[in-house]
């Protein structure tokens, strides 16, 4: 699902992709929040919070909210710049930026439990967060062809409901490029919201150990591409030698 690019992606790839990212970023959004108060996933919210501390005089904490807007900034390009610098059609270029991610998450869910709600703790925490999404947003956009983007929601129901729109007024005959678009869609919000309630409810449950279960999905997520093809080439090598055996 990730190691397919340009015209070997298919829509199943994209839906897969969406779906277990989608769930990832939805559980790290719920979870971040409930952790540190601070929504971990995107950087609209954090461009008003920032206006208003810039208003307010309140420099300290603008500074904050900036880094964390940079960091999501610098997650994107170091995720790009990794692909970019192999080569995004050498198979696997994407394991160094879910590599990062996954060691990042792991992070908070060991040394989660030290935040002492300080801002400089909700710096350190919030802000690894917020590089890990900016990571994985990139990754999965310059994947996935720019379809899929996982980390929030606002242009998703805004693509939605355009195509919502244009189903509506298109001929049944142009419908089914539209049908597809719009599963895709709810795909990614279905998932996003899932992920978001596990993370709420597994937060209570487990605390900051809970960003284990986004580092087991990431992990299933590089597993299912490495030992999917190694498992269609041993059976092709053994369909081989079972026909020379014939």
């Amino acid at each position: 699902m990730l190691r397919h690019l340009g015209t070997k992606r298919t829509y199943n790839h994209n839906v897969k992709l969406a779906s277990l990212l989608g769930l990832t970023a939805g559980f790290v959004n719920a979870a971040g929040f409930l952790g540190f108060s601070v929504l971990t996933t995107n950087v609209t919210g954090h461009a008003a919070l920032f206006a208003e501390q810039i208003a307010l005089q309140n420099w300290q904490t603008a500074r904050v909210i900036a880094l964390w807007m940079f960091l999501f900034l610098a997650g994107a390009f170091v995720s790009s710049f990794i692909v970019s610098r192999i080569g995004k059609n050498q198979q696997y270029s994407y394991v160094i930026p879910i590599l990062i991610e996954i060691t990042i998450l792991l992070s908070v869910a060991l040394f989660g439990y030290r935040y002492d709600h300080s801002l400089v703790g909700k710096e350190i925490f919030a802000g690894s967060l917020l590089f890990a999404m900016g990571l994985q947003n990139a990754l999965v956009s310059m994947v996935s062809g720019s379809v899929v983007r996982t980390t929030h929601l606002t242009g998703t129901f805004t693509d939605l409901g355009i195509e919502l729109a244009q189903f509506f007024r298109h001929k049944a005959e142009d419908r089914t490029a539209l049908k597809a678009k719009i599963k895709l869609r709810v795909a990614i919000i279905f998932f996003f919201m899932c992920g978001a309630l596990a993370g709420a409810y597994i937060f209570r449950w487990l605390h900051f150990y809970c960003f284990l279960v986004p580092v087991i999905i990431l992990i299933y997520t590089l597993l299912y591409d490495i030992f999917r093809i190694a498992v269609k080439q041993y059976y092709r090598s053994l369909q081989g030698r079972l026909k020379k055996s014939i």
